[in-house]
């Protein structure tokens, strides 16, 4: 084992530091010679030479949070000589109202230190062993610079520097800055104010005194002693306006003048304006207007059977679900503050709609091709019904805006004493699918919802459909499938429907098609290309022919010219492996397929792999990685199905878990 003292470790990587203002740390990075540093006040940037001068462009050059180094005989930093080296720091800070302060240096060899370009201690001279030296002074208000500049001849090297305010109450006389920036606003939430500023800048600042006074007065009071730049004060008389000032104050007793006198004025939360009910299936919607200073809302309706309920809301909307159907309720709202002090109520009544119709049909009967509706209703839940609108239309959403249908209504009376009504819509056309809701509505006209849809299709005169497709031939390809059929004859032809699914086989049972419509074809075409990811399982296909009326001879029949395809199966044969943090995305685009992800914290880029079928193996497409979140594969070849795996790459070289995906490239003809 070899012992590195610890003054001759070297730095060899970036390091970071939390910052205060009271022990002067901050952040420590290290760069190149070349490249440009800033560092932020209080820190000091750090100028390394390969001579005592300090002459020439420094060899590092980074940021150092406090000067205290004992590199001994060895070099400072990788680059440098160990003998005859020369180290600047320099800074420029803020030191707010200024004071005396104390400055000590311990070195060997050769030390200076400037203010403001001045020097102040001058010990520079080639030693054997540590000089030191402490020097009293005033720093004046504002920023002032400050350079520390260091020499080793030869020999062991050592160097130490602090700057402290002297905070004894008989030295320090210099009082801090009045604070700036004040500013108050009330603090909704709790009604209280919150008065904040923006923070002093000395270096023995000790906190910040609050004071507040009425409109009234002429006095200020102290209202709180804190650290923080904020401070929340207690909830106030509501309506009044009060002043407060901010003074800062040192570890030697010394205060500030007060700030700028800021006013602000405590809200008196005002009855809810513009409220009103609205009833809904749901039950009674109240809206009202927000009301300034409050953050929450109380809500009273009295019940039915006596006494009052309640509710308490942060917003400007509430609902009541527990009101009756057709039930008049009175209602109260109030606003309250953040202190608990509540505003008069507002008062607004209403009731809640009726109920919807229940079990809505229509179906056309024999001989006719007149539908009948029918619908249900329960009077002892659905509220005070006074009638029925009837709404009719032949797409969806039913349109309830119109004239309702016109559909005379009768009823009978159930055994379990629900009403069932009905009625016969005499102005159908043949051959055309309906759509109905149905609407109740009570006295004042008020409608319900509308019912659930009801359909009907009235009877045409082609009833035929189209016969059964044949010659179906299905081609496995690497992208998928290719169709094709015999044309049908009829001259009603519509369009011909593609089926695909799976297939389900049982033992001694005949297999069985789960299939899906997948695509709409004209008349005219005899033949589908169907693409979809080749992976060895058994796929169904047949064709279905359908005619203008609507006929399908699947549909009636129920039957089809099943085809049985085993897939070729691409999958690679090396598994993904399992892990990956991020998902790839894949889009054909032209004949280039474009592959994109999420990131991965702390990537530093991405390796694209792409799968050989020949090898057997993922082949990078890049041989370094790629710093963008999208790569771009250009032509990778048609007719085939392409399968891609992406890895972020990190700082240290290693490769994380790829996430997959697939690409289906068809054929250009």
């Amino acid at each position: 084992m070899t012992l590195i003292p610890r003054g001759r470790l070297r730095t060899v990587a970036a390091l970071t530091v939390a910052t205060t203002v009271g022990g002067l740390v901050t952040a420590v990075t290290t760069t190149s010679a070349s490249a440009a540093v800033s560092c932020v006040s209080p820190a000091f940037q750090r100028q390394f030479f390969s001579n005592t001068s300090l002459s020439g462009t420094p060899k590092k050059t980074d940021c150092d949070s406090t000067i205290n180094e004992s590199w001994g005989t060895g070099a400072p930093a990788s680059g440098l000589p160990r003998d005859n080296f020369g180290v600047r720091w320099s800074m420029t800070r803020d030191f707010g109202s200024g004071g005396p302060f104390s400055l000590s240096v311990a070195a060997r060899d050769g030390i200076r230190v400037y203010i403001d370009g001045s020097r102040k201690i001058d010990l520079w001279r080639n030693g054997s062993s540590n000089q030191s030296k402490t020097v009293n002074l005033t720093i004046p208000s504002g920023r002032h610079s400050m350079r520390i500049d260091y020499a080793s001849w030869t020999g062991s090297a050592n160097v130490q520097f602090t700057y402290a305010p002297r905070t004894t109450a008989a030295v320090d006389k210099v009082k801090p800055l009045v604070p700036g920036g004040v500013k108050v606003a009330i603090d909704h939430a709790t009604a209280r104010p919150k008065v904040s500023w923006a923070a002093n800048k000395e270096m023995d600042l000790a906190g910040y005194r609050v004071y507040r006074r009425s409109k009234t007065s002429t006095t200020f009071r102290l209202a709180a002693t804190t650290t923080a730049t904020s401070h929340t004060d207690l909830a106030l008389e509501p309506g009044s306006t009060y002043y407060y000032e901010v003074r800062a104050y040192d570890r030697a007793g010394n205060s500030s003048a007060g700030s700028v006198d800021v006013p602000v004025t405590t809200v008196l939360v005002a009855v809810p304006d513009g409220l009103t009910a609205k009833g809904t299936d749901s039950g009674v919607q109240l809206t009202w207007k927000p009301v300034k200073g409050a953050v929450r809302y109380t809500i009273v309706w009295n019940k039915p059977t006596g006494g009052t309920g309640s509710s308490t809301v942060s917003s400007t909307t509430f609902t009541d679900t527990t009101a009756l159907r057709s039930v008049v309720r009175t209602y109260q709202v109030a606003a309250v503050d953040g202190a608990g002090r509540m505003s008069p109520y507002a008062f607004t009544e209403e009731s809640r709609l009726v109920a919807a119709p229940h079990e809505v049909t229509a179906v056309v009967g024999t001989g006719t091709h007149r539908p009948t509706l029918k619908w249900r209703v329960n009077r002892s839940t659905d509220g005070a019904i006074h009638n029925f609108h009837v709404y009719r239309s032949t797409s969806l959403p039913v349109d309830t805006t119109v004239e309702p249908t016109r559909c005379l209504t009768g009823s009978v009376t159930l055994p379990d004493g629900r009403r069932e009504y009905s009625c016969v819509d005499t102005s159908v056309g043949w051959g055309t699918t309906y759509h109905y809701v149905i609407k109740a509505h009570d006295n004042r006209s008020r409608e319900s919802n509308a019912s659930a849809v009801a359909t009907v299709t009235t009877p045409t005169k082609d009833l035929t459909p189209p016969a059964a497709v044949k010659g179906l031939t299905v081609r496995a390809t690497e992208y998928g499938a290719e169709l094709d059929w015999d044309p049908n004859t009829e001259s009603d032809l519509k369009r011909y429907t593609v089926y695909s699914g799976e297939v389900r086989r049982e033992p001694d049972q005949p297999a069985v098609c789960f299939a899906y419509e997948r695509e709409h074809l004209a008349p005219s075409t005899t033949a589908f290309r169907y693409v979809e990811l080749p992976d060895g399982q058994e796929t169904c296909y047949f064709i279905d022919a359908v005619d203008n009326a609507g006929n399908s001879n699947y549909q009636w029949t129920r039957t089809a010219n099943f085809v049985f395809v085993n897939e070729l199966d691409l999958t690679p044969s090396v598994p993904t492996p399992p892990g990956a943090s991020h998902t790839v995305e894949s889009v054909l685009e032209g004949s280039t397929v474009r592959l994109s992800w999420d990131g991965v914290p702390d990537a530093v880029g991405y390796l694209v792999h792409h799968w050989n079928p020949v090898t057997k193996t993922y082949e990078k497409l890049t041989d370094q990685p790629v710093s963008a979140l999208s790569y771009q594969h250009a032509n990778p070849g048609a007719g085939t199905t392409h399968f891609y795996w992406v890895s972020a790459v990190h700082a240290g070289g290693s490769e994380s878990a790829p996430a997959a995906a697939w690409a289906i490239v068809p054929p250009t003809s």
